[in-house]
C-alpha cells in the first residue's frame, strides 16, 4: 500500500494532467459530430482487427480438423460416384473408350506414418490395415497423382513400395498420345523417375504430361504421374526419358487406397 501512495504522489503532476488530458478528448468527442464519428470508426477498426486476429488464429488452430474432414468428404463422394457407375459407365480419369476400360473402384483416406525417400529402396507406412480391408498389391495415390503400391500388410498398417523405389514397375502412356511404356527408378534423384520400352515414333516433347497406362488390373487408367523434364535419344531410340514427378516424395501426406473390384475376376479369366 505504501508503495502505491509514494508511487501517486512522486507522478501525481502527470497523473493529473493525464486525467485532465481524458476529460478534455471526451468533451470533444462528445460536443462536436465530427470527432465522434471519427473516434467511432477508429475503434470499429480497431476492435474488426483485434476479432479478425482472433479468428484467424482460431481456424489455424482447427485446421488439421477440416482438412480431415475434407479428406473424408472427398472419399465418400468418390465411393458414391463409383457406385452410381457400376451399372452405367465406369470412373475414367482421362478421356478414354468406356467400353475398353469398364473398372469400378473404392478408395480408402489413409495417412502417412512414416516414409523413405533417399534410399534405393523405399517404402512408406499407411495407418491402415486388414481390418480397413486394405491388402497387397493396392494402388496408393494423392491428389496429384501415385504414391506405390502396398506390399506389407498389418492388422493396422500397411507398408507401401514407393514410385521412388528401384523394383518398382508401373503401366504408364502419355496422355495425349496412345504410347505406353514402364515407369522406373534409376535411384538418383527423389522427383525424378523414368520412363521405358516408349518406341522412337512417338516424338515425345519436353512438358508433355505422363499417366497410368491402365494395363494392370492395380491402377486405373488415366491418374498423374509427372511430366517430361528431359531426354536423350542414341542409335535411333529413346536412351532415357525422365519424368519430373507432380508429388513431391519429400512431403506427402494425406493418400488414397484404390481397390480394383473386378481384379480377381480380370486374374481368373486371363489365366483360364
Amino acid at each position: 500500500m505504501q508503495h502505491i501512495i509514494s508511487f501517486l504522489i512522486r507522478n501525481k503532476y502527470f497523473l493529473l494532467f493525464f486525467f485532465l488530458e481524458i476529460i478534455a478528448i471526451s468533451l470533444t468527442i462528445q460536443s462536436h459530430s465530427y470527432h465522434r464519428s471519427k473516434f467511432i470508426n477508429s475503434s470499429n477498426a480497431i476492435t474488426g482487427s483485434i476479432y479478425n486476429s482472433f479468428e484467424l488464429f482460431t481456424n489455424f488452430v482447427h485446421l488439421r480438423t477440416y482438412n480431415d474432414e475434407l479428406v473424408k468428404e472427398n472419399i465418400k463422394l468418390k465411393n458414391l460416384l463409383s457406385k452410381q457407375n457400376a451399372k452405367q459407365e465406369p470412373i475414367i480419369f482421362s478421356k478414354l473408350d468406356s467400353l475398353v476400360y469398364r473398372q469400378n473402384y473404392t478408395y480408402i483416406a489413409a495417412k502417412i506414418t512414416n516414409n523413405n525417400y533417399n534410399k534405393a529402396n523405399n517404402r512408406l507406412t499407411l495407418d491402415r490395415g486388414i481390418k480397413d480391408g486394405i491388402k497387397p498389391e493396392l494402388a496408393v495415390v494423392s491428389n496429384k497423382g501415385v504414391i506405390g503400391i502396398t506390399t506389407n500388410v498389418s492388422n493396422n498398417y500397411a507398408v507401401v513400395m514407393s514410385i521412388i523405389n528401384e523394383s518398382t514397375r508401373i503401366n504408364a502412356k502419355l496422355l495425349k498420345k496412345p504410347h505406353y511404356g514402364t515407369i522406373t527408378w534409376n535411384g538418383k534423384h527423389y522427383n525424378i523417375v523414368q520412363i521405358e520400352d516408349i518406341p522412337i515414333q512417338t516424338n515425345v516433347k519436353i512438358g508433355d504430361t505422363i499417366i497410368t497406362g491402365g494395363r494392370s488390373t492395380i491402377f486405373p487408367e488415366g491418374i498423374l504421374i509427372g511430366k517430361i523434364k528431359n531426354f536423350k535419344i542414341k542409335n535411333n531410340k529413346y536412351q532415357i526419358i525422365n519424368i519430373e514427378l507432380f508429388n513431391d516424395m519429400s512431403a506427402v501426406y494425406h493418400v488414397n487406397i484404390i481397390t480394383n473390384l473386378e481384379k480377381e475376376e480380370i486374374k481368373k479369366i486371363e489365366n483360364e
